[in-house]
């Protein structure tokens, strides 16, 4: 199973210059902990989450709270990769891309979900 297989692919962004209101009501009425950050052209420039809001000591902007360094994967990527690098980089979601466009967001939540379905499988036969 590769990382396109599981992925989500209509991803919720937000705008490096948003107001640090208009994140907190994107993750609460998405009911998600975080999102890619896109500047003016729609490439992604960092990630921001619900952890940086809680650490948010200074700043009006999100771009004064992402974290700026991008982990991402591939759509080819295996998913038992994906999740070493969730795991490995302490992060909760990675942008997946082809080429250098962004082509979807893969969670914990989507991997555990990749198991079960996988573990069902195993279970009917």
């Amino acid at each position: 199973m590769r990382a396109k297989d599981i992925m989500t692919k209509d991803v919720i962004t937000i705008s490096a210059y948003a107001p640090i209101y208009e994140l907190t009501k994107l993750l609460a009425e998405n009911d998600i902990s975080g999102v890619p950050v896109c500047d003016e052209s729609g490439k992604v420039i960092g990630m921001v989450s619900e952890a940086d809001l809680i650490a948010l000591k200074n700043g009006s902007r999100v771009v004064d709270i992402m974290n700026p360094e991008v982990i991402a994967v591939s759509q080819e990527t295996p998913v038992e990769e994906v999740a070493v690098v969730l795991h490995t980089k302490k992060i909760k979601r990675v942008p997946v891309y082809e080429k250098d466009q962004m082509v979807g967001i893969i969670s914990r939540a989507d991997i555990v979900a990749a198991m079960a379905r996988k573990h069902m499988e195993r279970v009917k036969r």
